[in-house]
This record gives C-alpha cells, sequence and structure tokens, in this order.
C-alpha cells in the first residue's frame, strides 16, 4: 500500500530547514559549544582556533542575508532564527572572555553595555512585531556589528597574539567604539518603539521604508 504523500507543510519545513541561507545561520548556532570549549582552554593555539572558529561564523552572519536574497530563499525560519544566531554568538563570546578574564577592568563596561542592548532590542522587536512594524537596519547598526565581530576576535587572541602588538588593548579599544555605536542605535529603536506606545506616528517604520533601506529585499532577513 503506497505510503500517502507528505503534507506540503512539511516539505516546505524541509527546504527552509536545508536551504543555503538558514544552513549557514545555522552554523553560526552550531559553533557556539565549540567556542566556549575552546576559550576554557589558556593555550595560545585553543586561542588561535577560536579566533578562526569566530570569524569563520561572523562571515556567515554577512554571507547568509546575502546569499537569500540573491537566491529568493527568504524564510520565516531565517527571519526568526538570524538575529537570533547574532545575539548568541556574541553574548556567549562576551560572557566567556570575562569570565576566563579576556575582558577584565573597564573593558567590562563597554561588554555590559552590549549585553544590555541586545536585551533591549529583542524586547522592543517583540512589541513591534506584535504592531506589524518591521525595522530597517540602518547603515550604522552593520557598522556596529562589524566593529564588534572584529573587536571580539582579537579580544580572543588576546595576550597569544605577537609581542610586538598590543592586541588586547586594540580589542578593547574596539570594544568600547561598538558599544557607543551600539548606544546609538539602540536608542533608535527605543525612540521608535516609543513613538508607537504613546500612539505617535511621527516615524513610522513600515514594509516602503524597510525595503528601500536594504534594496528592494524582504528587510525582515537581517536585523541587529
Amino acid at each position: 500500500m503506497p505510503l500517502p504523500d507528505e503534507p506540503p507543510t512539511v516539505r516546505a519545513w524541509e527546504r527552509m530547514l536545508t536551504s543555503l541561507p538558514n544552513v549557514l545561520t545555522l552554523s553560526r548556532i552550531g559553533v557556539i559549544p565549540v567556542l566556549v570549549g575552546l576559550l576554557f582552554f589558556d593555550d595560545p593555539h585553543a586561542r588561535w582556533i577560536a579566533c578562526f572558529v569566530f570569524s569563520l561564523a561572523a562571515v556567515t552572519d554577512y554571507f547568509d542575508g546575502q546569499i537569500a536574497r540573491a537566491l529568493r530563499q527568504v524564510s520565516p525560519l531565517g527571519v526568526f532564527l538570524d538575529p537570533i544566531a547574532d545575539k548568541l554568538l556574541v553574548s556567549a563570546t562576551l560572557l566567556m572572555l570575562t569570565a576566563t578574564g579576556h575582558i577584565t577592568g573597564f573593558a567590562v563596561l563597554p561588554a555590559l553595555v552590549i549585553l544590555c542592548r541586545e536585551i533591549l532590542v529583542s524586547g522592543l522587536r517583540e512589541f513591534l512585531a506584535g504592531l506589524r512594524v518591521s525595522v530597517p537596519v540602518s547603515r550604522l547598526a552593520k557598522w556596529k556589528t562589524a566593529l564588534q565581530m572584529v573587536a571580539l576576535g582579537v579580544l580572543i587572541v588576546g595576550d597569544a597574539g605577537p609581542a610586538a602588538i598590543p592586541v588586547t588593548g586594540i580589542g578593547e579599544t574596539g570594544l568600547w567604539a561598538a558599544a557607543l555605536l551600539t548606544l546609538v542605535t539602540g536608542y533608535d529603536y527605543l525612540r521608535t518603539g516609543l513613538a508607537h506606545m504613546r500612539g505617535e506616528e511621527r516615524h513610522p517604520v513600515g514594509e516602503t521604508a524597510a525595503r528601500e533601506a536594504t534594496g528592494g529585499a524582504n528587510p525582515a532577513r537581517r536585523a541587529s
């Protein structure tokens, strides 16, 4: 007796899971345990390997959205996972670098700012999603993400880098700069959320504005 065909929803779900953009996004989540394990070892080789793993994950953050738009494979799963994967990767790395003493002293402050901003933006996005308001990604937010990833990669190497180069100092400077951009972009999200909470629509952010900001692509694929 032949088996019935799979429901269309099952096939659609399988296609979403196996599409290249979503595989890249899921890989960003999958490397987190590996990265955490490597950072537990106080060994220069482990630090360099951790930096390599983190860098590969950070690169997928750029390519998954680009590929999704190029292949017209923007999906609800990708829309949901992409910002979450970024936040999980960054948060886990910040916590591990702090716990293992690679981020110490006043450098803990920008790390704290970045973590708090991620929580704030996640809450605002959930609120705005309930109002069917889409927040496009600004160019400044993209620079923030790039600077944040570079700073964390440098801090992972830390004192395992060349002795003639102040690697840790460079990483901490980048982290402070990323925290500053984090405050600016976080304020933009907060201002939009508060305007909608008050029932104001002086700065409505909808489908048209979001498409303009992303060059005509679905804006929800990438949000940081």
